[in-house]
């Protein structure tokens, strides 16, 4: 996969779970998760990007970057850990944006809650520009379909179904909370049947 030269110093700042090239993992994928943590209380601060590739044997593949959001205003600095120390230098987020648009394009992309997608469409309107014609999934809806006595009893935020499914990963990173997504889906999908979910394959 070749991607433009003003991409390549992106590279230094990418936090991967596999062992692999930094290059954007390649497919087949069954589908893919991503999630995002952001700044401040604007949607479009997006300091830190995760995805979750789903290979056709239910491995998962996970791809991470920080992305400098531009603010000098951090107010989730306590909650995962990213501070402006942290991005400097690391790609802004047209950059990061033109290193997955094309790859996530032909597969289902799961977010948990309808948040990561809000916060991709903030940032693309502040470059002035529509959000990817992906094919935004969720993973709540999966969640609430396959394991319905969760509502009132801890709900379906990735908190809970980290308990429920005895999931193990780092809250409020990006990787580790986007390839948790996918887990839910898989998880979903082993106990309930592929047509619990909303993919393809």
């Amino acid at each position: 996969m070749i991607f433009p030269k003003e991409v390549f110093p992106m590279l230094s700042f990418l936090r991967r779970r596999a062992e692999a090239s930094d290059d954007f993992p390649s497919g087949p994928f069954r589908f893919v998760a991503l999630d995002v943590e952001t700044a401040n209380h604007d949607r479009a601060s997006i300091c830190q990007i995760g995805v979750a590739c789903v290979r056709p044997d239910n491995s998962i593949e996970t791809w991470t970057t920080y992305v400098d959001p531009c603010t000098s205003t951090w107010t989730f600095t306590g909650l995962h850990g990213i501070s402006q120390s942290t991005v400097r230098g690391a790609p802004k987020f047209a950059d990061a944006l033109s290193f997955i648009e094309s790859p996530l394009g032909g597969f289902s992309v799961y977010q948990h809650s309808g948040f990561d997608r809000s916060a991709f469409r903030a940032a693309c309107a502040g470059l002035g520009r529509e959000e990817p014609p992906w094919s935004w999934q969720n993973s709540v809806t999966v969640a609430r379909r396959a394991w319905p006595e969760l509502k009132g009893n801890g709900g379906h935020g990735l908190a809970s179904l980290k308990a429920h499914l005895k999931l193990s990963f780092e809250h409020h990173d990006a990787g580790e909370d986007a390839r948790a997504a996918a887990e839910v889906v898989l998880h979903a999908e082993k106990a309930k049947g592929p047509e619990i979910c909303f993919h393809d394959a």
